[in-house]
């Protein structure tokens, strides 16, 4: 059998795309719905659904700004055990801003640390692997802060500014809120200053510089420079 037949076996015909397949939502489980859904409420999560049913069925959705998946929790929607889902990521471009923003709104949010052994950050018993402060350079992947619903549902905030090769397509990027814009337009502009101290004089292409340094930065490509 040809390699060409091999693949066309396994996922249909051969040089055929994958249909796309998106994560939206993730189920947690919690003990009290009315409880959860202030708690996630009061993080400025959007609301998109409370449907309850005759039978005792109850379904409660949020969605994290800029996210395109969502949590749902409710009654008779999971037998896992309430507080037991852990380690749930939360992507973010700033996680010193994000964990301000979580404090502020009353959540009891971790210091901002990289760890020191790998795995530290799903340690929530042990936390000598953890060091105090963002990563050296705040390294892509490396900063992060934790913390937990009213049920010990564990969340995980990661930063990452710079995926790793791969990740993102270039003809694909883009920016899912005002915040992750603004996060990556300083960037730019602070490698930008430094193009121009390297030549000397004001780049009057700038908007094109700062195009592909963005696009170049989201899906890891080489940097201008």
């Amino acid at each position: 059998m040809s390699m060409t037949e091999a693949r066309s076996d396994a996922s249909g015909a051969a040089g055929e795309k994958n249909v796309d397949v998106k994560l939206e939502v993730v189920v947690i489980p919690v003990s009290d719905v009315d409880r959860a859904k202030e708690f996630y409420g009061k993080l400025g999560w959007r609301l998109d659904a409370d449907f309850p049913f005759d039978n005792g069925f109850r379904v409660v959705q949020f969605t994290p700004p800029g996210s395109g998946c969502s949590i749902q929790f409710g009654s008779k929607i999971t037998s896992a055990t309430p507080g037991s889902a852990q380690g749930i990521y939360l992507i973010v471009t700033d996680v010193q801003r994000a964990r301000d923003e979580l404090a502020s709104h009353g959540v009891d949010v971790s210091d901002v640390f990289h760890p020191e052994t790998p795995g530290a950050q799903f340690q929530t018993d042990d936390r000598s692997g953890r060091v105090t402060g963002p990563a050296p350079d705040h390294a892509s992947y490396s900063s992060f802060a934790t913390f937990s619903d009213p049920d010990g549902n564990g969340w995980l905030l990661q930063e990452i500014t710079t995926r790793l090769p791969g990740r993102v397509e270039p003809a694909e990027t883009g920016f899912v809120s005002a915040a992750d814009l603004a996060s990556a337009l300083r960037r730019a502009a602070s490698a930008h200053g430094e193009h121009e101290k390297r030549i000397g004089q004001a780049d009057e292409n700038w908007p094109d510089w700062y195009a592909a340094y963005m696009v170049a930065e989201q899906a890891s490509g080489e940097l201008p420079s």
